[in-house]
């Protein structure tokens, strides 16, 4: 399986979890980082998303179109994440949350039972099956 997990940009607060939508720090944040994945990804990559509104807004950056998965909204486990990008072939993209993205990372690269952490805005490219190689770890500060 190739896959990336890309953290959803920073969002405003908000009293309901769902709704929240990119700060502006966000917004550029999730810009630069589509523009640095538009170099790199294949041609041909399936865009999942989170239902989140952050997620969606994250996602709608790379200007793929974007297949919303209601299993990745917050709370999802990496089974979940695994079931939703294995329905696809090829790279797929999973737009998520913290921590279900930092513990899908540490199944899937370590078959161990933590949360790592993932920045917001930021990407973990993986590579072949469990135990997934990992291939690019990047934050949008460093973009």
């Amino acid at each position: 399986m190739d896959l990336i997990l890309w953290r959803h940009a920073d969002a405003e607060p908000g009293a309901d979890d769902m709704a929240r939508r990119l700060s502006p720090a966000g917004e550029k944040e999730a810009a630069a980082m589509a523009k640095w994945l538009r170099a790199h990804l294949p041609r041909s990559h399936t865009l999942l998303a989170s239902p989140a509104v952050r997620a969606q807004q994250t996602a709608a950056a790379l200007g793929s179109p974007i297949v919303t998965e209601s299993a990745l909204a917050p709370g999802a486990s990496p089974k979940d994440i695994r079931r939703a990008a294995e329905k696809h072939k090829g790279l797929v993209i999973v737009v998520g949350h913290q921590p279900d993205l930092g513990r899908a990372a540490a199944k899937f690269v370590a078959d161990a039972h933590a949360e790592w952490s993932i920045k917001k805005g930021a990407i973990w490219w993986l590579e072949g099956s469990e135990p997934a190689r990992i291939k690019a770890v990047l934050s949008p500060d460093l973009l």
